[in-house]
């Protein structure tokens, strides 16, 4: 699939196929990735679709729809969590990627308004938004943003995370205000979460073992159910959402010990039928009063070339902040000119978020091989050297289809460039051609699924994927099944 805004389909049928195709992988991530705590691509490749859908639905709008992924926020909840109706939509981010779409978007929004404002700036956690509802000072429930209209109950859950508090300090309180945050893990508690995994995967094998159970199976069975956390926000947001109450024994041990690694800082609010405050650092200074934790890298500039400088500040300094960050948030800081501004169907117009670009590193690639997902759809990946990248050791990466591995140039036995897209999902950008060993081999895509010998096949005209057909009936159409099909030995 072509991504970004290159080379835009001419031709209504095109478009609409595009459009089809778009829509069904957006609404797969976001299903994967709000509802099974589980990232089925990388933000930037995410993020390359929806650009490319805004561009060609703005080029065709008669193929935009109410129910379009450009026109809603986040998904629907699926774990089973009781519903939460927010008192004010709780919207996302547009997102800019350089400091060149930056100025322009301020400029916009100068024009916009007519005169020069304020711009704050703060730090974009990776972490997973909350919304905390209080009535005069007292916490009545915690939702998820869900699909920013209805969230995730997770009221239970938030009262165990140490800063939130639930009553609210000092006096005068609304009588009802929405107050939005990041619930996230510091790098240090995250590191240590995984360290008790460690421990509960041995002492589940050791109790399987005294039990009878093979130690094989003991420890595939122990892997399982105490796995290692890929990165801190994924960990956050099952951590967030999981129902520890109806757990026991060793699984509710970890379920505790991931709810006590959460913290949450807050950046914003919602419901306020007439906040004492006039502008977002204010809210801040207010919020912190209360008892509530605010960042302490929160700045305000007058000029936006003042806010754009701020970038490389921040930049220099992330490996040094105690949380992970993916950003930096920009805000028009007055909220009688936020209102001017507005809203779209799913974002605030009067706030972007600058992305960071992803960190690069080598490694050797040492095979590619193929994994067959629930869809049907056969997908190949990246088997390399175990590599240290922001911030965890990477041994695995998606490589999409049997296209995108061709249009890299990656051959098995390459060295490969490698970085964490958004800095989550490993990506790998291709080889480094001057340290091409001799007897580095090109990767077939296999023909026949391996497990019930089916073709392999697009599913429609114009997939560049190709599927199982029998992905509905055939038990190898599971979630990370890899089969080693790409392999030398293998073809």
């Amino acid at each position: 699939m072509v991504s970004g805004t290159d080379s835009l389909p001419t031709t209504f049928e095109e478009a609409r196929h595009e459009v089809e195709q778009l829509t069904e992988d957006i609404e797969a991530a976001r299903a994967s990735y709000y509802g099974q705590d589980t990232s089925l691509v990388d933000d930037a490749t995410f993020d390359s679709w929806m650009l490319r859908l805004e561009a060609i639905e703005t080029q065709f709008p008669q193929l935009r729809g109410q129910d379009s992924p450009t026109q809603k926020v986040g998904a629907q909840a699926v774990r089973g969590l009781a519903e939460i109706t927010h008192a004010e939509r709780m919207l996302s981010l547009d997102n800019v990627f350089s400091p060149a779409e930056l100025n322009e978007w301020l400029t916009k929004t100068e024009n916009a308004i007519g005169r020069r404002v304020s711009w704050l700036t703060e730090l974009k956690i990776d972490g997973v938004a909350i919304s905390l509802h209080y009535e005069h000072g007292e916490l009545v429930w915690a939702a998820t943003r869900g699909d920013s209209r209805v969230g995730e109950d997770v009221t239970e859950n938030a009262l165990k995370i140490e800063h939130i508090p639930q009553k609210l300090a000092g006096d005068n309180h609304p009588e009802l205000v929405e107050i939005r945050g990041e619930v996230f893990i510091p790098v240090a508690n995250f590191e240590n979460l995984n360290a008790a995994q460690a421990s509960l995967r041995e002492r589940a094998i050791a109790e399987a073992v005294e039990r009878g159970q093979e130690e094989d199976k003991a420890k595939a069975s122990a892997q399982r159910r105490f796995p290692a956390f890929a990165n801190p926000r994924n960990a956050a947001s099952g951590g967030l959402r999981q129902q520890v109450s109806k757990k026991s024994g060793l699984e509710r041990e970890a379920g505790e010990l991931r709810l006590e690694s959460l913290s949450m800082l807050v950046h914003g609010i919602g419901a306020w039928a007439q906040p004492s405050v006039s502008s977002q650092s204010a809210v801040y200074e207010l919020l912190a009063s209360w008892g509530l934790p605010t960042s302490d890298h929160v700045k305000v500039f007058t000029k936006g070339s003042d806010a754009i400088a701020r970038l490389d500040e921040i930049g220099e300094q992330r490996p040094h902040y105690d949380y992970e960050i993916d950003g930096v948030v920009i805000k028009v800081d007055n909220f009688v000119e936020q209102r001017e501004l507005g809203e779209t169907s799913r974002a605030p117009k009067w706030a972007i978020a600058y992305k960071f670009p992803p960190q690069e590193v080598q490694t050797k690639l040492i095979d590619i091989v193929v994994s067959v997902g629930r869809t049907g759809r056969a997908t190949p990946y990246a088997v390399m050297e175990p590599v240290l990248v922001a911030g965890s050791v990477v041994r695995q990466a998606t490589l999409h289809n049997q296209e995108v591995v061709a249009k890299k140039g990656v051959l098995i036995g390459d060295t490969v460039v490698l970085r964490k897209a958004g800095d989550v999902i490993p990506e790998v950008l291709g080889p480094v051609a001057a340290l091409r060993p001799d007897d580095a081999y090109e990767f077939q895509m296999p023909t026949a699924c391996p497990d019930c010998g089916a073709t392999l096949r697009p599913m429609k005209a114009g997939d560049i994927d190709l599927r199982c057909p029998n992905a509905q009936d055939y038990p190898a159409q599971v979630p990370g099944r890899v089969e080693h099909i790409g392999s030398r030995g293998a073809l």
